[in-house]
């Protein structure tokens, strides 16, 4: 993939990824996970850009990977900030327009409510999409702190983040707050048209089938499911080839009215 100049958005420069892609179509735009960056997709955007011919943005948020540090404590509603705020400028830079959003955790969270809030997508892809927070959720995050502090996770994280304890603390300690136990991002899933695909590993540690069952209830468009056998949290990495063939089928099945990107 070849880099991009850099995005400017609040005073903070974004580590950004751009590759060409057909320029009838609407791009692919990849938002990573709580502790993901650029790097941490590893080759899943360029495979998916392979297949379907499209162009393919990347980009890290403020705190993750390269891109500037984020201000801690994060807000509850960071994801918010991020959907409202955040991703409209780094499209409006980058002359995206109707993006088709590739979500993974987080980043499918902030799909639904950059969508959900009546922005234009061609379709939202939520690679296990939180809409709400679970104890399964919270024991999978405080199982990553002792992990952090205790194991190899701060040096396995720390060859793709700048500043590791920026990128881990900004999201564990938000997550594990008293306040954001209360998150919840149902309201917005009726507001949200577009067509959509959920990719849910059945072993997944941060969540369960029940933020599926969410997604196809009360989402305002055609829903799709993929449940990847055995799969945890990262289902595109550790069975990409289900996925890969998952997602690129269901996007040359979209409307053909998606436009240039």
């Amino acid at each position: 993939m070849s880099a991009a100049a850099e995005v400017t958005v609040a005073g903070r420069r974004l580590e950004v990824v751009d590759r060409p892609g057909d320029p009838e179509r609407s791009a692919l735009v990849f938002l990573h996970e709580g502790l993901g960056s650029v790097g941490l997709w590893r080759t899943f955007p360029a495979r998916v850009a392979d297949v379907t011919g499209r162009r393919a943005v990347l980009y890290s948020r403020a705190g993750y990977g390269a891109s500037d540090p984020a201000d801690l404590p994060r807000p509850d509603r960071y994801m918010h900030d991020e959907a409202l705020c955040v991703l409209p400028a780094v499209l409006e830079h980058l002359e995206v327009r109707r993006p088709l959003l590739v979500g993974h955790s987080d980043g499918a969270s902030i799909a639904l409510i950059h969508a959900g809030s009546g922005r234009p997508v061609e379709g939202l892809v939520l690679i296990a999409p939180h809409a709400f927070v679970e104890e399964r959720s919270l024991q999978g995050i405080r199982a990553a702190r002792e992990a952090y502090l205790g194991g190899d996770l701060r040096e396995r994280l720390a060859r793709h983040h700048t500043d590791v304890d920026n990128a881990f603390w900004g999201w564990n300690d938000v997550w594990l707050s008293e306040p954001f136990r209360r998150w919840n991002i149902e309201e917005y899933l009726p507001r949200v048209q577009a067509p959509v695909l959920v990719v849910q590993g059945d072993a997944d540690e941060y969540g369960t089938e029940r933020q599926v069952e969410a997604i196809v209830s009360w989402a305002g468009g055609p829903v799709s499911v993929c449940i990847v056998p055995g799969a945890g949290h990262g289902p595109h990495l550790e069975d990409p080839r289900t996925v890969l063939d998952a997602v690129t089928t269901w996007i040359a099945g979209l409307p053909a009215s998606g436009g240039p990107s």
